[in-house]
């Protein structure tokens, strides 16, 4: 696409912006389906805690191990104490009390316990004690060795004997033995990696010794403790000062324990380490001395000093984050507070010790983070502080640092450009730190609701740093400035792990939902540039959370009930926010979802009533969810009360009346609804199907022939009874008009084999014969011609139109309707002797279960299909009066497994697709005097995997390459496939699911059509500024079309088969041509077919109208069948050859007229609106809205015959006018009453309207008709009479069409001639023939159409030839 010649003019001309777009809501573009998340990974699968620490200090003060040579001075200090200052055991009594109070800071609850200058039995019973007391809690092991050797190379730790004249051993594998695990070993001495290499090599010398222990060739018995103590190695960190040939620092300047110090005391090591490097230049004045002066205490955020722990906290988190696996980081950072501080701490150890040469190892191993760059934002932090200090000493007020506005500055900065495909924010972990601070809290909320809002993988990421505890801690804060906030972050947060709703209400955090979403007065976020600011948005996300609190989860149910759900939502039904109360209803859907308490809560508010009204609303998701709660509300009733089944018949009367509907989201939710209903009266259900199905074969018997059909393989459909004899009548006649009435066999609902019902075993050439009562017969005779039309049927999707809907498995043997919609038909079945509630409900599921949305369809079809089989199976068995039959009586049903089974078919030819049998239990029956009956039936099923016998498995008259009969399953496992009934039939939709799927995905960032960076407003661009070209390059040809002839052929060639309907596409060089069943797509101006789909129309429908969809920006194909039902396509033609999609159905008009001649469906689209009339074969014209998916009026015609064409004002859309079959052109004002909106009738014409075109602009006549009889007449609304007439020499006109911008018309006559006129009645050209060598005389002309630019005209003739026809001669 180029845009470098675009100029300013074309951008200002750019019409096509406000134009609105028609079926490209999400609900068109996106499939409805429930959004898989991945299993987040961020919630522990299980909480560790130290609750003991051993405290081992060898240190023998006053004597120097014999293998280190200190230097003089030498590092002293041990625990911040000089052991030299007072007697040795003193000292070392003081230096273990003091590092047992440097851990109490972080684990304060623990078990402490010291073992100074210990005995190897002292540290076993100290270990084993510990050990014994934790159970499975990790245990803490602190080993001190600055008084003892260093660590040997075969493992080795020391210790003294009980006179300390010695220097004992001690080995780690002993020590692992004695600690088990979980455990944390932390190494202050020189050489202290030896230790960890000792440590693993043991660990994985104790793996092999209980793999062999495992080993089934070991016998003996082990101990129990021993078998099921985990590995140590899996459970067991450790924490080294220094590497295997490392000594530790001995700079007199530094604590002996440095390492220790750095675990223990960070914050004071730190300041130390901070002033004995150059940086602290920077900071004059500050002596060692002045350190220990810093005001504060380190857990009061407020003080200098615990400003400064709060943020080293920070800092070391996020280096972890942005630098350990997210699996490690969990683990070390999460699962345990000692081991988590101990890691931040490690960090500074590494940082600390690396400037003295010693390398601090730790197992699991870590990664190098000393120099992170963040260690110098704690470097500038440090130097604020310190600035400050002696001012602070003097009593100035502390200036708090800059340092977490600063990091949330970067965070938002990083937002600007965030994305999945970039790396995550490093101070994520900052963010969270931020929540503790009331300074800071509103502002981080604001920014991690941002973040969140960029997609789940932000929420797992933020759920992975631990954003959790404080999010649900936060919930208990009574501030009003937060919850708009909290509520959108737990929004985000429960659509992607819904698992968190378990957390919320054992912490009653569904209270603080409750209270937002009966706050009307909810306060807008007070943080700078929030984009969250509805308040109806945050009500609407209050309510998706309870929503999502309640869905499933009986402890949520019951909570929600407690704090009064049912009554808020009710009363909020009627708010202006669409979403909200979409989210309204769907959470009072899931309140009463199998619980009996809310549901006669929602009994006593009237809840169904009140939900009525969104039945009606102009969102079709809204209706949706209203559809759902009603069917809820029907289905979670367990006990039976008269007053109950009286809610559920009023509720079901009134979900039927949303069979009408326009949007199939809701006609589906609708079939899951009265699933529900059926499921609870299934009796009913199944009686009234029954009888309708005797009532259809009853006059089956009485109008029909005995042959009503030929099944392939030679087997013919028959009538039982007195009606076997009439033989006058053909079999497709029956077969159309039971197709009409009712679904024929019963299938499994997607699993059962249409073998089961419709195929017949045979038995040495003799056919099982298979009786109905009432029913019809199978019998061997030879096939009649055309018998077999009605035998089968299309399958589903076979023609590959791509709608993106994959049937059942199996085939689903509902026939599909003919011509006559489904409501008319049924309506000659249902009579007064039982036109009750179950009556008319059951009525609309089998128009349900014809619906042209074929997920509609199918759902509806395995619901009827299941109430069919439970009529089938459940009826009555009848004796049959037959002359051939034997004297046996049938089998009766039963409902036991292996029951009325039918076997595969045997016969020696595969079985009709749809077979005209009705759904009743099957009975063999012998048809032939003087054969051998077939063998009995067992009577319980066979062994799995057991054979027929010889008899049953092949017949005589095989094929002779025929591979035999496919042997069923068993009885059992057909018989349990058959079994399908309502009450276990899963019928249900992914609606709710996608609704969820709107909060995790951004609702901040603006659409791509609206950001003018993105390709998808590129490519919009691009197309606006395409067609305002065109429409001026067209204004040239118009000006001269009234005297120019047009007869030049650019474009022949031969269509699929008859066009009925032509379109040319306004901008691109397409035309589409509808014949009975399809769609052929031509490029016109190379002559290249491009695309061919079928409409997917019953099968003995066909398609009557059609047009282009927003043609102006992304193309759809409307088209219309004679049946009643508007399909919209997606991807008629795609380069990228996507399939073509159906976007939407819907029966734009339910009650056609059968008529010899029909018109068909007649449609009339308006883009500016979104406004489509319907009409056609009915006596009213239907007015659409394509925005809300919904009918707005009916228009009575008050004509006795059918509407041929229509037309509509476009500037207010009040004016319509309808070309009708007896001649009249009839003008209505749909903004009158029906009964006054008929304003004027003009009757000028003999005979039927070809067409009516109303001009757009002025002229002598704004309403120009065309009847079959020739005559082409001009109106003016504002007079009775016509004021033009152009009498056209043809006395069958068929097609009539005007230009929309010349002054131009075109007529088609079935006499092979094509006349083009003026306005003023000037002949400017007569087509006859075709171009070429020998041209052929053109077909009788079946339609007609102008390019809606250019000077083209599009012609089709009952030849099947497409031509076009220009004013310009074709390049050549």
């Amino acid at each position: 696409m180029m845009y470098e010649d675009i100029t300013e003019s074309e951008e200002s001309d750019l019409c096509d912006w406000q134009l609105p777009l028609a079926f490209m809501k999400k609900r068109h573009t996106e499939r409805i389906a429930a959004s898989h998340t991945e299993t987040q990974t961020w919630r522990m699968k299980e909480r560790m805690k130290t609750v003991s620490v051993a405290l081992v200090m060898c240190l023998n003060v006053g004597v120097d191990p014999p293998d280190v040579v200190k230097t003089s001075p030498c590092a002293r200090l041990e625990c911040w104490i000089d052991p030299l200052a007072t007697s040795p055991q003193k000292a070392l009594e003081a230096i273990g009390n003091s590092l047992q109070k440097q851990y109490e800071r972080w684990q304060p609850r623990a078990r402490y316990k010291q073992s100074l200058d210990p005995t190897v039995d002292e540290v076993k019973k100290l270990c084993t004690s510990l050990r014994r007391n934790a159970k499975e809690e990790r245990v803490l092991f602190h080993y001190t060795g600055h008084g003892v050797p260093r660590p040997t190379t075969n493992g080795e730790i020391w210790v003294f004997n009980k006179t300390y004249t010695q220097y004992i051993p001690l080995s780690v594998y002993d020590l692992q033995t004695w600690m088990g695990s979980p455990s944390i070993f932390v190494y202050d001495c020189s050489n202290a990696g030896l230790i960890l290499k000792s440590f693993e090599q043991f660990a994985m010398q104790k793996e092999q010794e209980r793999d062999a222990l495992h080993h089934p060739q070991i016998s003996g018995i082990t101990s129990r403790t021993q078998m099921s103590m985990p590995p140590p190695a899996k459970n067991c960190i450790q924490l080294a000062a220094c590497g295997s040939r490392e000594l530790l620092p001995m700079n007199p300047e530094l604590p002996a324990d440095l390492f220790t110090s750095c675990l223990t005391t960070p914050i004071k090591i730190a300041l130390r380490w901070f002033c004995n490097q150059k940086s602290s230049d920077l900071v004059p004045g500050i002596t060692l001395e002045l350190l220990d002066k810093i005001p504060g205490r380190l857990n009061d955020r407020r003080t200098p000093l615990g400003e400064l722990n709060w943020i080293f906290t920070a800092i070391t988190d996020t280096i972890a984050w942005n630098v350990l696996p997210r699996e490690l980081f969990q683990k070390l950072f999460r699962q345990d507070l000692l081991v988590a501080s101990l890691f931040r701490n490690f960090l500074l150890a590494e940082r600390i010790m690396r400037s003295y040469n010693c390398t601090p190892l730790s197992s699991p191993r870590l990664p190098p983070t000393y120099q992170h760059p963040m260690w110098q934002a704690w470097d500038l932090a440090v130097d604020i502080c310190l600035s400050q200090l002696p001012a602070l000493l003097n009593g100035a007020e502390y200036k708090h640092s800059p340092f977490f506005a600063e990091q949330l500055t970067a965070f938002q900065v990083w937002l600007t450009m965030g994305s999945e495909m970039r790396e995550p924010p490093e101070q994520l972990p900052i963010v969270l730190q931020v929540l503790l601070s009331q300074v800071h809290r509103l502002r981080a909320l604001d920014l991690l609701g941002r973040f969140l809002d960029l997609g789940p993988w932000a929420v797992s990421l933020a759920l992975s740093v631990g954003i959790f505890p404080y999010v649900l801690k936060l919930l208990q804060s009574s501030a009003r400035e937060l919850r708009p906030l909290l509520v959108f972050i737990w929004a985000k947060i429960l659509a992607v792990d819904r698992s968190c709703k378990a957390d919320l209400v054992k912490d009653n955090g569904h209270k603080y939902f409750l209270s937002v979403l009966a706050d009307p007065y909810m306060p807008v976020s007070a943080a700078k540039n929030t984009m969250v600011c509805n308040r109806g948005e945050h009500r609407t996300m209050a309510a998706f959370v309870l929503a999502m609190i309640v869905e499933g989860y009986l402890n949520g149910q019951e909570a929600a009930l407690q704090g009064n759900v049912v009554a808020i939502c009710l009363e909020q039904l009627s708010d202006n926010h669409p979403l909200l109360r979409q989210w309204l209803a769907l959470c009072l859907a899931r309140v009463w979802t199998n619980f009996d308490a809310a549901r006669w809560c929602g009994v006593r508010d009237s809840a169904h009533e009140k939900l009525y009204t969104l039945l009606n609303d102009n969102l079709p998701e809204v209706r949706a969810s209203a559809v759902i709660a009603l069917g809820t509300f029907i289905g979670s009733g367990s006990d039976r009360t008269d007053h109950a089944t009286n809610i559920d018949h009023n509720v079901g009367m009134t979900l039927i009346n949303v069979a009408q509907d326009g949007s199939p989201i809701v006609r589906k939710e609708l079939v899951a609804a009265l699933y529900q209903l059926i499921r609870q009266f299934e009796g009913q259900f199944a009686s009234i199907a029954r009888q309708i199905l005797e009532d259809d074969i009853r006059k089956d018997e009485n109008l029909t022939p005995a042959v009503a059909g030929t099944a392939s393989g030679g087997f013919t459909v028959v009538l039982h009874g007195e009606s076997a004899v009439k033989t006058n009548v053909s079999g497709p006649d029956l077969s159309r008009r039971r197709h009409s009435l009712q679904p024929i066999a019963p299938a499994n609902l997607g699993r059962l084999k249409a073998s089961a019902l419709h195929k017949s075993p045979t038995v040495g050439g003799n056919l099982v014969h298979h009786h109905l009562p009432n029913g019809p017969q199978l019998s061997k005779s030879p096939p009649t011609p055309g018998g077999s039309s009605s035998s089968s049927s299309s399958s589903y999707g076979s023609h590959g139109s791509g709608d993106g809907f994959t049937p059942p498995a199996g085939p689903i043997m509902f026939e599909k309707m003919r011509r006559i919609p489904s409501t008319a038909a049924l309506s000659t079945i249902f009579s007064s002797s039982y036109s009750n509630v179950y009556v008319q409900i059951w009525k609309v599921m089998l128009q349900l279960a014809s619906d042209p949305y074929p997920e509609v369809k199918y759902l509806a079809q395995s619901l009827v299909n299941a109430i069919n089989l439970k009529a089938t199976f459940t009826a009555k068995p009848q004796l049959v009066v037959d002359s051939r039959r034997t004297n046996s009586a049938p089998n009766s049903p039963t409902n036991r497994r292996g029951a009325n089974h039918s076997p595969q078919n045997l016969s020696d030819s595969p079985p009709p697709s749809t077979l005209n049998i009705p759904n009743e239990v099957l009975k063999p029956v012998p048809i032939r005097p003087g054969e051998q009956p077939p063998p009995a039936r067992p009577q319980n099923p066979p062994p799995i995997g057991a054979a027929f016998s010889h008899t049953q498995q092949f017949s005589r008259s095989r094929k002779l390459f025929d591979k035999g009969p496919i042997i069923p399953e068993t009885y059992e496992e057909e018989q349990q496939e058959v079994n399908e009934t309502p009450a276990s039939l899963a019928v249900g939709t992914d609606f709710s699911e996608w609704c969820c799927k709107y909060f995790a995905q951004s609702v901040m960032k603006p659409p791509d059509e609206m950001d003018p960076f993105s390709g998808l407003h590129h490519e919009r661009e691009w197309r606006f500024v395409r067609n305002a070209r065109l429409r001026r390059e067209a204004l040239d040809h118009i000006e001269n079309a009234g005297t120019c002839r047009l007869d030049d052929q650019i474009f022949i060639n031969k269509n699929t088969a008859t066009p009925l309907v032509v379109r040319f596409h306004p901008f691109n060089p397409h035309i589409v041509v509808a014949d009975k069943e399809g769609i052929c797509v031509w490029n016109w101006e190379n002559g290249e077919k491009l695309n061919y789909f079928t409409n997917q129309n019953p099968k003995n429908s066909r398609i009557t109208s059609m047009d282009f969809l927003n043609s102006h920006d992304v193309t759809l194909v409307m088209t219309g069948s004679d049946d009643g039902a508007v399909r919209i396509w997606r991807n008629y033609w795609s380069q990228s050859h996507k399939p073509v999609e159906l976007v939407s159905a819907w029966q734009a008009l339910s009650d056609m007229l059968q008529s010899t001649r029909g018109s068909g469906l007649v449609l009339d689209w308006e883009q500016e609106s979104g406004m489509l009339l319907a009409s056609g074969d009915v006596r009213i014209i239907r007015v659409w809205d394509t925005q809300r998916e919904m009918k707005l009026q009916d228009i009575p015609t008050g004509a006795d015959s059918c509407v041929t064409s229509l037309a509509c004002d476009s500037v207010g859309r009040s004016l319509l006018i309808a070309g009708c079959g007896d001649g009249s052109v009839r003008l209505y004002d749909r903004r009158l009453s029906p009964a006054e909106c008929r304003v004027m009738t003009l009757r000028e014409h003999n005979g039927w309207v070809t067409n009516v075109h109303l001009q757009k602009g002025a002229g002598d006549g704004k309403i120009i008709s065309a009847s079959v009889s020739g005559d082409v007449r001009f109106w003016d609304p504002r007079f009775t009479e016509s004021v033009k007439l152009i009498n056209t020499p043809f006395n069958t006109l068929t097609a009539m069409a005007v230009h929309q911008q010349a002054n131009i018309i075109a007529c088609g006559s079935a006499n092979q001639l094509i006349s083009v006129y003026n306005t003023a009645g000037d002949t400017l050209s007569n087509i006859k023939y075709y171009e070429g060598f020998i041209g052929q005389r053109i077909g009788p002309i079946s339609c007609l159409a102008f390019h809606p630019l250019k000077m083209h005209l599009a012609a089709g003739s009952r030849d099947s030839f497409l031509s076009i026809y220009s004013t310009e001669k074709k390049a050549r």
